[in-house]
């Protein structure tokens, strides 16, 4: 992807990784998707299918001002994204393919090219109006557990896993218990998580009443960041003490879950069974 003259209106200070400075000459116009590099990195070329932890400022072009408050610089909160623009905002995916990991990008275009088909309601723009991202390229982001297979436990729900390593759940034919229940499926030896950690994750819940899945992050392509005290007690205790590689399978009823409410898919009875991959953790 060329710079053009949108990309090239919009000035970067700073250093990568640390909250940049820009300074955009206003009004833009940005008729399609230009790029610009303001630092090349020095890391591994980002290549369609990877998932990469990003940094991001995003602006309204028309005034400069900022669109939402400023992500994952001076290493907290990092984004995975999946390098697919069918699954994640173009723009975002545009900014750090082909490029080095540790390259900061300066990306222009109007808000439907560089957000897609995501909801921009909340953003007060138009589908028209021209937005810049600045963007650096972190790491590469696993999607995967990596710890050592654990032998299951008896009782649990059984797990498969497909090539890519996301689980099928299989319930048993059997009452669901009554508190909730934690075994291991591979063990990780990397950062133990601790209470108010940000965790990236992977994982996938189902029903214990019929195996229906109501929650995925494989279903949206990439690994979602969550804080253990914002969590449902069940799921905030699956992920609190282990070790990040480590996969864990959950089964949560509703005293740990959504209690006698319920939501969605999920009723007042209903017991939750996640499979749950430990991917990162940050404080």
């Amino acid at each position: 992807m060329k710079e053009g003259d949108a990309s090239k209106a919009v000035t970067v200070s700073g250093a990568f990784g640390a909250t940049p400075k820009v300074t955009i000459k206003t009004p833009l116009k940005a008729s399609s998707l230009e790029r610009s590099v303001a630092i090349t990195g020095d890391g591994s070329e980002v290549k369609g299918g990877d998932s990469v932890d990003i940094a991001i400022a995003a602006y309204n072009g028309t005034t400069g001002k900022e669109l939402i408050p400023a992500t994952g610089f001076g290493g907290t909160g990092a984004q995975a994204i999946p390098v697919d623009a069918t699954k994640y905002a173009p723009g975002l995916v545009r900014a750090v393919e082909c490029l080095p990991l540790k390259s900061r990008v300066v990306i222009a275009g109007s808000a439907k090219e560089m957000f897609g088909a995501a909801d921009i309601s909340q953003l007060s723009i138009k589908a028209t109006d021209p937005v810049v991202f600045v963007v650096d390229s972190i790491d590469k982001a696993p999607t995967r557990a990596d710890g050592t297979p654990v032998a299951p436990k008896a009782g649990f729900p059984t797990v498969t896993l497909s090539k890519t390593g996301e689980p099928t759940i299989t319930i048993p034919k059997a009452d669901p218990p009554t508190t909730t229940q934690i075994a291991v499926l591979k063990q990780g030896d990397g950062e133990v998580v601790q209470s108010g950690d940000t965790v990236t994750v992977q994982y996938k819940g189902v029903l214990w009443r019929n195996g229906q899945m109501f929650d995925s992050s494989w279903s949206r392509g990439a690994p979602t960041p969550l804080q253990t005290t914002g969590v449902v007690k069940g799921f905030q205790k699956a992920l609190e003490g282990q070790k990040v590689g480590t996969q864990v399978i959950a089964v949560i009823p509703p005293a740990d879950g959504y209690g006698k409410t319920g939501q969605g898919d999920i009723k007042a009875t209903d017991t939750m069974v996640f499979v749950i991959d430990i991917l990162k953790t940050t404080r």
